[in-house]
């Protein structure tokens, strides 16, 4: 019979023992040394059945394929653009990668210049790191007017919330248009009061992603913020 060591959402520090016997299974930020499970890093615990993993508290973004990502342009090569996304890595979008045709001998700064932010997905990480984006496929675009802003990359998924719960709520009681990059990079457009509130929200996840009752903590601080009655937005 297996026996659970800890409690979901709390912080375990490396070496940890969190789990005895076979019934439980090691996910990332984990490892198995004979019959117990223990924590390979510092990091926020995360149970889901018989699945145990350690979300770290810290460190840079590590890009995935699949990933849908903000970055940033900081330079103009031959045959592409050179982005920052917020990792140890740049990434390369490529011309045949844009979303239209361009042709070979075209002014790419037409297209994406120097400093322009987009939302873009991560197609390829090669074992030597190298990240290839796309432009093409639905939700990807250059973003135009707003703020960007940067987070603990390891937080977005408390920043989102469960099928977006938490993310929809910030964005009903303050009326802007929130992405969250994968990385970390977050995109605020609304009235410069309402950005502020945005910011000083996620800002407060952040900080309390570990604490238990989250999401009820931030309906209040919504509703002193912004003088609304907020609805916890419900997920099936």
């Amino acid at each position: 019979m297996g026996k659970l060591l800890v409690e979901d959402k709390t912080i375990a520090t490396p070496g940890e023992k969190l789990a005895e016997g076979m019934d439980f299974l090691p996910a990332e930020g984990t490892f198995r040394e004979k019959d117990k499970i223990l924590a390979a890093g510092l990091g926020l615990v995360s149970i889901n059945g018989r699945l145990i993993k350690v979300i770290p508290v810290s460190g840079r973004y590590l890009p995935k394929r699949g990933d849908v990502i903000i970055g940033k342009i900081t330079d103009i090569l031959m045959s592409g653009w050179t982005i920052d996304i917020n990792s140890s890595y740049n990434a390369i979008l490529s011309v045949k990668e844009a979303k239209d045709f361009i042709r070979r001998d075209a002014d790419l700064t037409k297209y994406y210049e120097i400093g322009d932010y987009i939302i873009t997905k991560i197609v390829m990480v090669t074992s030597q790191c190298l990240v290839d984006v796309s432009m093409k496929g639905p939700g990807v675009r250059k973003l135009t007017g707003g703020r960007i802003i940067k987070v603990n990359a390891h937080k977005v998924p408390r920043i989102i919330g469960k099928k977006g719960s938490m993310v929809s709520m910030i964005k009903n009681a303050t009326e802007c248009n929130i992405i969250v990059g994968q990385n970390g990079v977050v995109w605020i457009n609304g009235s410069p009061e309402n950005e502020i509130i945005v910011i000083n929200t996620i800002r407060k996840i952040e900080q309390e992603a570990h604490i238990s009752g989250l999401t009820e903590r931030i309906r209040e601080f919504l509703e002193k913020t912004t003088k609304k009655k907020i609805e916890i937005v419900k997920v099936e």
